[in-house]
């Protein structure tokens, strides 16, 4: 069974791995000095509320653009070069939300919202596709724990940060650290260092299409073969590289020939059909339901947070030891529990019991999270991560967007607490789909794809 100091042997012995994780949690802290800033800067300089679901569905729509974009890129260009090219873009546009601080301009606010957003899941999706080229098969799942766990932790520790340092040193400062905080992030991923090839993911994909594609020219038909089909091989070649829509289509078609993989991806589509409202509802509960003011919504989002980094840390020690089977049962059980526990929250009469139930709630989406996510690292074949991370993301948003919509316009006319029970109803009805979809055998173990040919294991200058 792996155990807590698997994270600190991880971060000491994979150089790779530690300058990617060094990647995530600058760049992470630096997210959260922008999303404080900019919705505190909309409010304080508009006093319009409609102003900042403006910049929060200039974001979503952005990033449910640009996801299928992103994800066909990671396929075939090399991802650490992308991820690069991602943080320099953001630094950029994180800087010009200067211009937004002396006068309201919300028009520029949410143009700069949608340009961040659309340049962020080159680099996220980009660092989930890269975990397997980064990690070896034992230290894999460990990898994946850490990595989300942080990126639950950063969310915590960044939101208060963040907001502390608005206040005391201003907007521009806010923006400035997040811009520099784009930067340490592009330098830490240009310290990955791959054998051969600064990323063999992309590389291979683009070989094997080719060898599929020359394979194909060359088949002779009728006993003889054609001299012109073999001279047509290039062409053919050049015109697969340049079809982005069909590229992006083959990652859709191979997610429905994996019916676990695509189960998986409509979990996240049931959680965020729940999560959506909460982004609206904890914001209420701390000013409507419980009375407790700014200060209450804070509370609870670090008891949201603090359940997350407990569910993270409780996959990560019973992850190894789940059979396939297990693991479907436990994945089940967690949705169940999230959102009967988040039904007790909405339904409780004291501010301290709602924290305990939003923590076990949130604890429960960890575990399945994580146990998910190492799952997709170790069966998604090299060729189709970028596509497959991306298209996550990009059906969660989509959903996330329908969802707060409609917690928006039914906090008009319902109360809270039955809007509450609503979204945890609704995140416990994808444990009965799981169930039946497990019932049905939809959801059978794919075979192992994680592991890297050894001509393409990773090259650790420290160890030459």
């Amino acid at each position: 069974m792996l155990s807590m100091p698997g994270f600190r042997a991880l971060l000491k012995q994979n150089r790779n791995f530690r300058y990617a994780w060094t990647s995530q949690v600058i760049s992470e802290i630096g997210d959260h000095f922008n999303n404080i800033a900019v919705f505190s800067l909309a409010l304080a300089t508009t006093r319009s509320g409609l102003v900042v679901s403006g910049v929060m569905l200039a974001r979503a729509v952005s990033a449910v653009l640009a996801a299928p974009v992103a994800g066909v890129v990671l396929d075939r260009v090399d991802r650490r070069t992308v991820m690069i090219a991602s943080d320099l873009v953001r630094a950029v546009v994180a800087i010009a939300f200067i211009a937004t601080v002396d006068q309201p301009r919300p028009w520029l606010l949410y143009t700069l919202s949608a340009l961040l957003m659309f340049a962020s899941p080159f680099f996220t999706s980009g660092r989930s596709a890269i975990l397997p080229s980064i990690a070896n098969t034992d230290e894999l799942h460990t990898a994946n724990s850490l990595t989300q766990t942080t990126q639950w932790t950063t969310l915590t520790i960044g939101t208060i940060a963040a907001g502390f340092s608005a206040a005391t040193f201003g907007y521009e400062a806010a923006f400035v650290l997040n811009s520099l905080s784009f930067l340490g992030s592009a330098w830490a991923i240009w310290k990955v260092r791959l054998e051969g090839s600064h990323n063999h993911d992309g590389a291979q994909a683009r070989r094997r299409d080719d060898l599929r594609l020359s394979a194909k020219s060359e088949r002779p038909e009728a006993g003889s073969v054609a001299p012109e089909a073999i001279s047509e091989a290039p062409e053919a070649r050049r015109a697969h590289r340049v079809r982005p829509w069909h590229d992006y289509l083959d990652g859709l078609r191979y997610m429905r020939r994996e019916p676990l993989i695509l189960g998986i991806s409509l979990l996240g589509v049931g959680w965020a059909s729940g999560g959506g409202a909460a982004q609206i509802l904890f914001s209420l509960f701390g000013e409507l339901v419980f009375n407790r003011g700014p200060a209450g919504i804070g509370i609870l989002w670090g008891s949201a947070g603090f359940g997350l980094i407990v569910g993270g840390v409780v996959a990560h020690r019973v992850g190894p030891r789940l059979s396939f089977r297990s693991y479907k049962r436990t994945v089940a059980l967690c949705y169940l529990v999230h959102g009967g526990a988040y039904v007790l929250f909405s339904q409780a009469s004291r501010f301290e019991v709602a924290l305990g139930w939003i923590a076990l709630s949130r604890a429960a989406v960890a575990v399945s999270s994580v146990l998910n996510w190492s799952l997709l690292l170790r069966h998604v074949a090299p060729d189709y991560r970028g596509r497959v991370f991306a298209t996550n993301e990009s059906l969660v948003w989509s959903t996330m967007m329908l969802s707060m919509l409609a917690a928006g316009i039914a906090s008009q006319s319902f109360d809270p607490r039955a809007i509450g029970a609503v979204s945890g109803v609704l995140s416990s009805c994808t444990a009965i789909y799981w169930i039946c979809a497990d019932r049905a055998g939809l959801l059978k173990e794919p075979a192992l794809q994680g592991e890297e040919p050894d001509d393409a294991k990773l090259h650790d200058p420290t160890t030459a």
